[in-house]
């Protein structure tokens, strides 16, 4: 069967778990390009992205204008979602490739914190319950101590918290009818233009296959934007979002294959308990 002749939702569940395998890979190679400084990795992700941006505007021969109204949330999605993507790229180098991961998508109970404040909205019972669940399955994969471990943790935890609130903002901006180009336009430059100045001050020469494995890290998260992006437009969110968890799946299979690493026993209790929540939320939505 061709896949235009599948149905909308399989449609939709095929595009978010390609994504998912994008994103998944886009932190392994950023993982394996070794030990060069965090904001020189994010610059060259973001590099590559904001080329297929600038690319398919020229194509589309549309001006990047933003309304005024809407300029404080494109700031807001900027700042906040490059900051999340930086704590990520942190977190990935410190932690395990699965934890990391396990952290980063932590990003949909944040955004229902978010979205009360900004976009007004009224979470239910059920939302607020998942959200206090996924925290305490968040508690096993940081597992608090005092000492210096527990720092990259926090800092992963951000990055969920950052990229949960980037994506509030950006349903803020779909209301306001901004493009998706647009806005994928003003977040990569914004990321760029914010760690180009400690790329030039802290930078390390790279080797060629660093360099590769930085644009492979590029390359797979335009798949997952892209991904991802006509995944919404196939289905809902609240019917295919679940499988966006896939993503720690994968991380976890290249970790093992390529990397030797095996989660802790309680590192895997958190993801059983936040992917629980997870399809607890979409089966009772």
């Amino acid at each position: 069967m061709k896949f235009r002749e599948l149905s909308n939702h399989t449609k939709g569940i095929i595009c978010i778990i390609l994504a998912a395998m994008g994103f998944s890979l886009m932190a392994f190679f950023v993982r394996i390009a070794g030990n060069l400084p965090t904001m020189e990795k994010a610059f060259f992700r973001n590099i590559v992205a904001l080329v297929i941006a600038v690319t398919a505007l020229a194509s589309s021969k549309e001006a990047p204008f933003v309304p005024k109204g809407a300029r404080l949330d494109v700031f807001c999605r900027c700042l906040f979602g490059s900051t999340g993507l930086i704590s990520n790229f942190y977190a990935i180098d410190r932690l395990g490739l699965a934890d990391s991961n396990m952290l980063n998508k932590l990003s949909p109970f944040f955004a229902i914190l978010l979205s009360i404040p900004i976009l007004k909205e009224k979470p239910s019972k059920s939302d607020i319950i998942s959200t206090i669940i996924a925290f305490i399955g968040a508690l096993f994969i940081i597992r608090p101590t005092v000492s210096l471990t527990l720092v990259p943790s926090l800092v992963g935890l951000y990055g969920g918290f950052g990229a949960g609130t980037a994506y509030v903002f950006v349903r803020k901006l779909g209301r306001k009818q901004i493009k998706t180009t647009i806005i994928v336009f003003y977040f990569s430059m914004f990321s760029c233009l914010l760690t180009l100045p400690f790329l030039i001050i802290n930078y390390e020469p790279m080797t060629l296959t660093q360099f590769l494995l930085l644009v492979g890290a590029g390359t797979s998260a335009a798949l997952g934007q892209f991904g991802i992006t006509n995944a919404y437009k196939f289905a809902p969110a609240k019917d295919i979002s679940v499988f966006d968890y896939t993503q720690v799946i994968f991380a976890a299979i290249w970790a093992f294959v390529f990397l030797g690493e095996i989660p802790v026993l309680l590192s895997i209790i958190g993801y059983v308990i936040i992917i629980g929540t997870a399809v607890f939320r979409w089966y009772h939505r």
